[in-house]
C-alpha cells in the first residue's frame, strides 16, 4: 500500500513500516517464485507474518520514502491474527495513515507558501477548467494548451533564475528541496525538467 499526494509525489511516497520484535526496521524480503523463476524483494508490510522464514511484524508505523519514520507505534496483536496470514488479516493501517497525512501537512507547512492571491487565481482556475470539461470540453483541452505553454515559459525562466551563478551562492539544493518540498534529488529533476523545455 504506497500513499502520494499530487503535489509530492515520490519525493514523499508514504507506506506502512515494519518494526521487529528488537526494534529494529524491517528489511526488505524476497520473495522466490520457485522452480528458477526468479523472484523479487518487497516492502510490503503483509508480508512480514513469520512464515517461510521471512522475519515477524510487532509494530507498525507510518513510513516516507523520504526517510520519516512516525514516532508512533501500533503493536500486531498475533493472538488475534491466528494462523492468518497478514494479507488476509483484519489489521487495522489507519494509525500509519494518519501519522503519514501529519508528516504530509508538516512538510507542506515548511515549503514556500504561495501568495495567497496567486493561490487563490490557482484555486478559481482548476475549478473552471474542470467545469469546462464537462461543458465545453474541446475548449477545456485549447485552455489547457494554453497554460501548458504558460507554465513551460515560467517554468523554464524560473530555472534558469534559481541556477543562475548568483542565486547558487546564496542557496544550496536542500533549500531547494525544502522550498518546493521535494528531496533534493527530486528538486534537481525537476529544475533540470524545466531547463531544458
Amino acid at each position: 500500500m504506497k500513499w502520494q499526494t499530487a503535489e509530492f509525489g515520490s519525493s514523499h511516497g508514504g507506506s506502512v513500516g515494519v518494526v521487529l520484535a528488537d526494534g529494529s526496521e524491517a528489511k526488505p524480503v524476497y520473495l522466490d517464485a520457485g522452480s528458477g523463476g526468479g523472484g523479487c524483494t518487497t516492502t510490503q508490510w503483509t508480508v512480514h507474518d513469520g512464515r517461510m522464514g521471512r522475519p515477524r511484524a510487532a509494530e507498525l508505523r507510518g513510513s516516507c520514502s523520504c526517510g520519516w519514520r512516525g514516532a508512533s507505534r501500533y503493536p500486531i496483536d498475533w493472538a488475534a491474527v491466528g494462523e492468518v496470514s497478514l494479507y488476509k488479516a483484519d489489521i487495522d493501517t489507519d494509525g500509519p495513515r494518519q501519522d503519514w497525512a501529519q508528516h504530509i501537512k508538516d512538510v507542506e507547512a515548511r515549503s514556500l507558501p504561495l501568495p495567497a492571491d496567486l493561490q487563490d487565481l490557482l484555486d478559481m482556475l482548476a475549478e473552471r477548467l474542470d467545469n469546462l470539461a464537462f461543458e465545453v470540453p474541446l475548449a477545456a483541452l485549447k485552455a489547457v494548451a494554453a497554460a501548458e505553454r504558460i507554465t513551460q515559459r515560467v517554468g523554464n525562466a524560473a530555472a534558469h533564475s534559481i541556477l543562475a551563478e548568483e542565486s547558487m551562492d546564496e542557496l544550496t539544493w536542500d533549500d531547494i528541496g525544502k522550498a518546493l518540498g521535494l528531496t533534493e534529488n527530486d528538486a534537481r529533476s525537476r529544475l533540470t525538467r524545466y531547463v531544458r523545455r
